[in-house]
């Protein structure tokens, strides 16, 4: 991959369109941008020319855009960003064209035909990387900000991009160099030299930047739940009405119902936006004993969606237990610290169904429904949206983790904790040990990177990104 190639990519989505936004970056520019707004001698700019001579940055030209043989290929918007002022850093220029796919087509053949070439996925962005425009931080914003469906991925995603999370990290690991310089400049004195609770204010510093760190990586949960989606599966035994819940929550048939044991054979999914968090609910095979081995697979995979479960909504039958209306059942014991399904630490909600057939509430701690009349649904609404806000800490997550960083703050959180734990008054062993939390942070901001790392994390962004 050459820095210094010129490189052309559609930023706007493929497809038929009204206006599609071309990108080029690359070195010296200017010249090219002026023959794409004036091509041939007299024929002028037609708009938005301030003064009349010349192509000034940043100012939108609508022009007549020709091809090498003076033939018109389309009417366009031509707007000039000169280096640094971009977004790559380097000369941008950006076309706004019709979006129909024979005029992008054109464009595109008439911009290799001056010795550019198609921008490989995320190569805008690794430019802008590699010209002080994005640490890695902000490029894991942007990359989220693409994929955001929901508000809250977008406003975690923002927050990434625009630098939130990368000044937090540079902030530690700052502290943390200063701390490694420190300790090790320290090995040059004798004991006598030194201040005598020289060794407390620097544990206590680095135990301070623990605890940060510690906290951050104790937010992972509400940061996959944010960016990933909150997985909500419904679960229960045969014919207690799990598809129909989930057709009615989702509002549409998407399940099959039928009154025959075992139809739900497989996971059926859907994504739905609740107040603004994405959440990914599953229909779930019946859980009971089979010989059927297609059946087997379908209960494999419930326990697999159980355990990979936020928020589990386990159904009962109201009819199925005639102690129900006693106020006794399975599910009696599962609320008094019994038989449970979901494991420990999962959410679960208890939704006993068909409750328009019955006339007694009694199990205490039950959401009543009735999937085929909606009544009770709004609760059952209310207590899944109560349960998400628990889970996401109301949105409050003080940064964006994905498994890159994760893995990262993990090793800085470890190399923090070694400090701390095996300091026996050696300062060269504790400085190593900071520098180690340092480099990881580093890894993070692409301060100190690899070039897997770059790869990864840039792969994940389109073309014109």
């Amino acid at each position: 991959m050459n820095n210094n190639d010129t490189i052309f990519a559609l930023s706007s989505g493929h497809g038929k369109s009204g206006v599609a936004v071309i990108r080029i970056s690359g070195n010296d520019l200017e010249k090219f941008a002026q023959r794409l707004v004036l091509p041939f001698a007299g024929e002028g700019v037609r708009r938005g020319t301030p003064g009349g001579s010349g192509i000034v940055p940043r100012h939108a030209y609508f022009t007549n855009l020709r091809d090498d043989n003076g033939e018109i290929i389309d009417q366009c918007v031509v707007i000039y960003f000169a280096a640094p002022h971009s977004f790559t850093g380097t000369d941008i220029i950006e076309i706004q064209c019709h979006g129909a796919p024979a005029v992008i087509n054109k464009i595109f053949e008439f911009l290799r035909g001056h010795n550019m070439r198609v921008a490989t996925p995320g190569e805008f962005s690794r430019r802008a990387f590699y010209n002080g425009k994005m640490d890695l931080t902000d490029v894991d914003g942007l990359v989220a900000l693409l994929d955001a469906q929901t508000d809250k991925q977008r406003a975690a995603a923002l927050r990434s991009m625009m630098g939130g999370d990368g000044a937090i990290y540079e902030n530690w690991r700052d502290q943390m160099l200063e701390i490694s310089a420190y300790a090790a400049a320290m090995t040059d004195y004798d004991a006598d030299d030194l201040p005598p609770n020289i060794s407390d204010i620097i544990l206590e510093h680095i135990k301070t930047l623990y605890t940060a760190v510690s906290g951050v990586l104790g937010n992972y949960k509400v940061s996959r739940a944010i960016m990933c989606g909150i997985n909500i599966a419904i679960v229960g035994e045969t014919n207690v009405g799990k598809s129909s819940l989930f057709n009615r929550i989702v509002g549409s048939a998407r399940a099959i119902v039928s009154d025959i044991p075992g139809t739900t054979r497989d996971v059926v999914s859907a994504q739905m936006d609740i107040d603004g968090y994405m959440v990914n609910l599953s229909d779930t095979a019946g859980l009971r004993d089979t010989v059927d081995f297609v059946e087997k697979i379908g209960i494999e995979r419930t326990n697999t969606e159980i355990a990979n479960a936020d928020i589990v909504l386990h159904v009962i039958d109201a009819t199925s237990s005639p102690s129900l209306a006693k106020g006794r059942s399975r599910a009696v014991a599962f609320r008094e610290g019994g038989w449970r399904v979901a494991p420990d630490g999962v959410v679960e909600i208890l939704i006993v169904n068909k409750s328009d057939t019955i006339d007694s509430r009694d199990i205490r701690g039950a959401i009543y429904v009735s999937a085929k009349t909606g009544a009770g649904i709004s609760e059952l609404m209310h207590e899944i949206r109560n349960r998400i806000a628990e889970i996401t800490n109301n949105g409050e997550s003080t940064v964006m983790i994905n498994a890159r960083t994760y893995d990262l703050l993990m090793t800085a959180r470890d190399e923090l904790f070694a400090a701390l734990n095996d300091f026996n008054g050696d300062y060269d062993i504790l400085s190593e040990h900071v520098r180690y939390a340092a480099d990881a942070i580093g890894k993070i901001l692409g301060t100190i990177g690899t070039a897997e790392i770059l790869d990864m994390t840039f792969s994940q962004l389109c073309l014109g990104k």
